[in-house]
């Protein structure tokens, strides 16, 4: 297939542009490198070193033979360029991870906030209507994400796959109908998902467009085959405060001596997935498309769901950390239970990766080699939810100072 990656520079898009690339797809990724930008405006860097674009294309090449395309393009704001590279390439599936995809950054600032939606909601939609406008019939596959059902409101319920089937009285009698799942954000990043939720039923059902919608539970690890083969391959280790995923976080704070931040309880229960898996998902996809005419098709992309203080505990037991309770920024219930179907992927073939010590470990070895790298002042997350909260730099009194 003619595949067109779009934020394929970024933390799940590198690696899936190299999987599919290496399974002899015609690959061209689109990017503006936002998530560069945004290093450069934190005064932080990746703990592994990300070479440029135009590098990371050549020694791919070179490694495995194969050609990937660039194009430095915004989504949000260049719709004619991207018509028209549409109606050039044709591709015959789009993957979107073209988005800002922190939740603690899309609340920092009043800035943050308007960049966020302005620049996932305008990509989105900007995509959507090139589509229609260019008549080009691709397969899109997006990255969402589970936090569009929000935490802790559905019980001992699973939650289901996108839709949910409600019964209404009517003075007729009962009516069933299967509805999208109401959304509950917890962000302002978590929103922008739910907008792409309603842009995605309206162009399905108006328009044709075939999409899938994967609701991604919390990525974890660093390496797939295929970044691990050169270390110029090598794939994002995002440990700061705002764009750090919870697990990679605590092996880096292990890594370099530092108390593993647990906020709140840590009782908070989060899905998750190896970025190994991401990949695979996003192929089996590509593979099962909707039908022309049907409604999006959501699959839940997580393989298993934790506490945070397990984690925490999981991590301070390997290798030797303390583990630090700070307040909890964001505005949420102090514990939560998580049940989730993902009854499909499984269907489709996918075998899961879960947590162990020996993928614990490959992370912990990645965190030691670069802990160099790492900025200790950068680590705790200082974005609060609402302004009235306590403000971050007030919530670390009780820190040891950093080894």
């Amino acid at each position: 297939m003619r595949i067109l990656v779009l934020g394929g520079d970024g933390f799940c898009g590198w690696p899936t542009s190299l999987y599919l690339s290496e399974r002899g797809h015609d690959v061209t990724i689109i990017d503006n490198l936002s998530r560069r930008k945004i290093d450069v405006e934190l005064e932080v860097e990746s703990l592994t070193p990300i070479r440029p674009i135009g590098e990371r294309i050549r020694v791919w090449r070179e490694v495995a033979k194969r050609d990937i395309g660039f194009v430095n393009l915004d989504l949000a704001t260049e719709y004619d360029r991207l018509a028209a590279l549409l109606a050039e390439l044709r591709p015959d599936a789009i993957v979107h991870f073209a988005e800002q995809r922190a939740a603690p950054y899309s609340m920092s600032s009043p800035k943050a906030k308007r960049y966020t939606v302005d620049n996932n909601v305008r990509a989105t939609h900007n995509l959507l209507t090139a589509l229609v406008a260019t008549g080009v019939d691709a397969a899109v596959v997006h990255l969402g994400t589970m936090g569009v059902y929000g935490y802790g409101w559905s019980g001992n319920a699973p939650i289901p796959e996108g839709y949910l089937t409600v019964k209404v009285q009517t003075p007729d009698g009962e009516l069933e109908r299967e509805i999208l799942h109401p959304a509950n954000p917890g962000s302002v990043y978590h929103l922008t998902k739910t907008l792409d939720q309603l842009l995605f039923s309206f162009y399905a059902k108006n328009d044709r467009l075939r999409i899938t919608d994967l609701h991604q539970g919390i990525v974890w690890g660093t390496q797939t085959e295929q970044t691990s083969r050169d270390e110029r391959l090598i794939n994002r280790f995002d440990y700061d405060g705002q764009y750090g995923t919870v697990l990679n976080r605590f092996l880096m704070q292990a890594a370099i001596g530092h108390p593993l931040t647990v906020h709140g309880s840590g009782g908070q229960t989060r899905a998750f997935i190896h970025i190994r898996d991401t990949v695979r998902c996003i192929e089996i996809a590509l593979q099962n498309p909707p039908e022309s005419g049907s409604r999006p098709r959501v699959l839940n992309q997580m393989t298993e769901t934790h506490r945070v203080l397990d984690l925490a505990k999981l991590v301070s037991g390997v290798m030797g950390a303390d583990i630090a309770y700070l307040p909890n920024p964001r505005i949420e219930a102090d514990e939560n239970d998580l049940l989730v179907r993902n009854d499909q992927f499984l269907a489709l073939g996918l075998q899961p990766t879960t947590l162990s010590e020996g993928l614990l470990e490959e992370g912990s070895k990645i965190a030691a080699r670069y802990r160099r790298r790492a900025d200790p002042t950068k680590i705790v997350a200082r974005a609060v939810w609402r302004d009235s909260m306590e403000k971050a730099d007030d919530l670390l009194t009780e820190l040891p100072p950093e080894s």
